[in-house]
């Protein structure tokens, strides 16, 4: 997705959090001081998802910084399918995650 944003002239930094705790709230906060938004991409479901806990945080340390509305990208808040084309649809894929981005963007 990032290379396909690129592409697209949206220039995006993406960061790999290795552990949730501790979390490298100093690194999600430099980022937003530096691009002024935040997207949170994860696989569990978006209603009270890891992504939540993480927007919650950045907001409360980067308030200031924030320009636009931080966005989750996540599963719908419905049971993980079995089928595997429907599990892929459930998962958050490039063409969901370049959407945001966009929207995230004003493009």
């Amino acid at each position: 997705a990032a290379g396909e944003l690129e592409a697209r002239g949206i220039s995006c930094e993406v960061i790999d959090l290795r552990s949730l705790f501790p979390l490298d709230l100093e690194a999600l906060v430099a980022s937003v001081r530096k691009t002024s938004r935040l997207m949170i991409v994860h696989e569990a479901v978006e209603t009270a998802g890891v992504g939540a806990e993480i927007a919650a945080q950045v907001q409360e340390a980067a308030f200031g910084y924030v320009d636009s509305p931080i966005v989750r990208v996540a599963a719908p808040s419905v049971p993980v399918p079995s089928a595997s084309v429907l599990e892929r649809e459930y998962v958050p894929g490039k063409e969901r995650i370049v959407s945001a981005a966009r929207k995230v963007m004003g493009h």
